[in-house]
């Protein structure tokens, strides 16, 4: 049994626990926190279905929408990310779903209906997909770690 004995009382070893809003276990992997993150990224979404699936927004508002309500969730610690490719995958998977949501299957002239794909959402979003914005957090993290001072704990620790 892993743990710790102190004065006759015994402390489990936890494998994995949430602090802070984030998963730390003791492997140091993200994929916990990444599967817990989509999860609520995927309530959030569905909590404001309503708005999604208005006729009365725009698509360019519900993009607005899934910016500021939904992607904050699903990236709320990104700047200390390390992105493996099933990360990235995972999270761009997401992204997409959430995305052909809102801009919805498309008319032929022939009356055929398909879904967007995976080229024309990135056209219709202008390449700023969820990879990029964590790679854009993180450069900002950065730049503000680099203004701290020499002795501060934060940059002590990089």
């Amino acid at each position: 049994m892993d743990g710790i004995d102190i004065t006759q009382t015994h402390l489990e070893q936890e494998k994995s626990f949430k602090y802070l809003g984030s998963i730390v276990n003791g492997n140091n992997s993200i994929e916990e926190e990444i599967k817990e993150k989509i999860s609520l990224g995927n309530k959030a979404f569905y909590a404001n279905q309503d708005l999604f699936k208005s006729k009365l927004l725009t698509k360019n508002s519900k993009l607005q929408m899934y910016k500021t309500l939904v992607r904050p969730v699903v990236t709320y610690p990104c700047e200390t990310y390390i992105l493996k490719e099933n990360t990235k995958t995972k999270l761009r998977v997401f992204e997409r779903k959430v995305l052909r949501k809102i801009y919805g299957p498309t008319k032929e002239k022939d009356g055929t209906w398909w879904i967007k794909s995976n080229e024309e959402l990135k056209r219709l979003t202008g390449n700023k997909n969820i990879i990029n914005y964590i790679k854009t957090q993180r450069l900002a993290w950065f730049g503000h770690v680099h203004r701290m001072p020499d002795n501060s704990m934060v940059k002590k620790s990089i």
